[in-house]
């Protein structure tokens, strides 16, 4: 068996203890549930892993970021993404349509979006294809602060790109288009699959 020191710095990221050397073999679990095993029972190729491990690194790395950068407009990155989804489809969505352009969970958007609805910077409107599913808008407010948080993001994505050559940020972007269809099409087999 071989324990990644990369797993265990991705471990220490997304706050799950790292597995010490007494526990290796061991069924491990975090708060009484399951979790993800950092050990390998085989040795694999090391690529594959460590783009997942970078994958996850970036992603939590990437929340953080985007919370400090928007906070002085009272956002979080969850709360922008979900603004952004918003304020670039093409008209009012439910909040269904919003969870799955953004291939997140329905029930999550919709206590953001009922949160971002109380402090005034989203409201909802009747939808005249379905009587339960209103759709969600942006409010005046909720424009303003998107627009600021997108000011001040401009710059800050230029000073994390600088130095990459447009060869390498093409490369980046290929990858990661590639590997967020894989995602896609493999959680519509699950769903398809629990329907």
């Amino acid at each position: 068996m071989i324990v990644r020191p990369k797993a265990m710095a991705v471990a220490r990221v997304v706050g799950l203890p790292s597995p010490q050397p007494d526990e290796l073999g061991k069924s491990q679990t975090h708060a009484g549930r399951p979790r993800i095993s950092l050990i390998d029972d085989a040795p694999r190729p090391p690529f594959p892993r460590l783009a997942t491990e970078s994958a996850l690194w970036m992603n939590n790395a990437t929340l953080v970021w985007g919370d400090r950068l928007v906070r002085p407009f009272g956002l979080t990155s969850a709360r922008w993404q979900i603004m952004g989804a918003i304020a670039y489809a093409d008209r009012p969505q439910p909040v269904a349509w919003l969870a799955r352009d953004l291939g997140a969970n329905r029930q999550n958007v919709q206590r953001i979006v009922n949160e971002l609805e109380q402090e005034g910077l989203l409201r909802f409107e009747n939808n005249p294809h379905h009587k339960r599913a209103q759709l969600v808008v942006l409010t005046a407010a909720g424009k303003r602060a998107y627009d600021d948080a997108i000011r001040a993001w401009d710059p800050a994505a230029d000073d994390l790109a600088r130095g990459l050559s447009p060869d390498e940020l093409a490369t980046a972007l290929r990858v990661l288009s590639v590997l967020r269809s894989r995602l896609a099409a493999s959680h519509a087999r699950e769903d398809e699959a629990d329907a």
